[in-house]
Formats: structure tokens, sequence, C-alpha cells
């Protein structure tokens, strides 16, 4: 939404797509998990005091939105965009299936997956931890509007320290915050190493998957 108060803003599309496009030139397979905070978010207080599976349903087809907007910039570059979504959504858009997205991934096809997990009560760092799962992924990026995994909220706490490597086990312990707890132990259990990154810094996305050290690193071993 960029600095509006909500909705999509062209420029700030326009930027991420960019992101994503640097990373697709250098041949990584690549997939994204899109959130729809933007639009509706179903633990916001424009849901409170609705049913949660109602209100989360509506946080998941505000994903779907996303996407398609994700996925109409990134076509008009010349990318080739397959949407797949955890909700049934008709014609439009694939039903998620692990298989049609490992094919499609190996037709060098950008993979974006909505709507969460499907189900209720899921965060999409979840899902898109689930996802990475699925399809075995060598990397998850977080690419948030941080710079990294911090021991308090920087914005509150000026004695906040950036860490530069954690365990998984360290971030579960420490409820350190970085991606709720279900995300955590989902890349834990699958041994999917994690890299949290500001995704407003200009070829950040680019570093991290062409394993520079940006943010901050999460894995079993918590080292580098």
């Amino acid at each position: 939404m960029g600095d509006h108060a909500y909705g999509i803003d062209p420029k700030t599309l326009d930027y991420y797509c960019e992101q994503v496009a640097e990373v697709v030139t250098t041949g990584c397979q690549v997939a994204v998990v899109i959130g729809g905070g933007n639009i509706f978010r179903g633990v916001s207080s424009a849901a409170s005091g609705m049913n949660r599976v109602n209100a989360d349903h509506m946080g998941m087809l505000a994903t779907v939105i996303n996407g398609l907007a994700l996925q109409d910039n990134l076509e008009r570059r010349g990318i080739a965009v397959r949407l797949q979504s955890g909700l049934k959504i008709g014609y439009a858009i694939e039903p998620f299936s692990h298989k049609h997205a490992l094919h499609h991934l190996e037709c060098n096809r950008v993979m974006i997956f909505v709507a969460g997990t499907g189900s209720p009560f899921f965060s999409t760092d979840t899902a898109a931890s689930l996802r990475a799962a699925e399809i075995e992924a060598d990397l998850l990026v977080k690419a948030t509007k941080v710079d990294g995994v911090y021991s308090a909220d920087p914005l509150s706490n000026p004695k906040a320290t950036r860490y530069d490597v954690l365990s998984y086990n360290a971030v579960l312990e420490q409820q350190l915050g970085v991606m709720d707890a279900a995300a955590v132990a989902l890349c834990r259990e699958n041994d999917i190493p994690l890299r949290v990154c500001d995704v407003q810094s200009p070829g950040n996305l680019l570093a991290a998957v062409s394993g520079e050290h940006v943010g901050t690193l999460i894995n079993r071993e918590g080292k580098l």
C-alpha cells in the first residue's frame, strides 16, 4: 500500500516486482507467498467482533487480489507466472497442487501462492513455511521492513541488538517474534534455512538468494 492507508500502490508494486525480477534473472526457481494486510487482515481491528473464521477467509481473499496484481506486473515484464490458491477460487486461478507447482518451477515459471494454507487460524508466515516444505525449497526468505531479527523491538527499544545468525531453537525459546512459532517449527522440522531481510533496501532480495549475508540467517546450527 506504500504510503497510503489502504489498497495497492502502483509504485510499490513496481518496486517489489523489480526485486523479484532480479532474482529470476539468476536462474533461481522462485516461489512467492503473499499476504493481504494492505487490504484486510483477519486479526486486525477492522475484523474486531467478527467471527474469526469469516475474518480469516476475508484475509485470504485479500491475498488473492494482491497475487493477481503481482502476476499481472511480472507478466508485463515478460516473466512466466502461475498463481495457485489454497482456497478453491474457480477457473481464474489454479487450486494448489504440489505436483503442478513443482512442474511449473521446473519450467522456470514463478509461482505465486495465495490464500495462505486455505484454512483459518494460520498466518501467512506459516503458509510460507508450509509451501517451502512442499516444494523442497533451498531457502525461505522473509522479505520484511526490518533489517533482521532483534533482541527486542528496535522501534521501541533503542538498546535492541540485531542478530547475524540464530538457531531455530533460539528463536522459539526466546520468543523473538520474527515469525509465529508454527512457521519456525516447520522450517526446523524440514531443515529449511530462513533469512530475514529488509526488502525495502534495493538488491537485498537478490543478495539473499545469491548467498550473501544480509539480515539474519536462521538455521539448525545457528552458524553462518
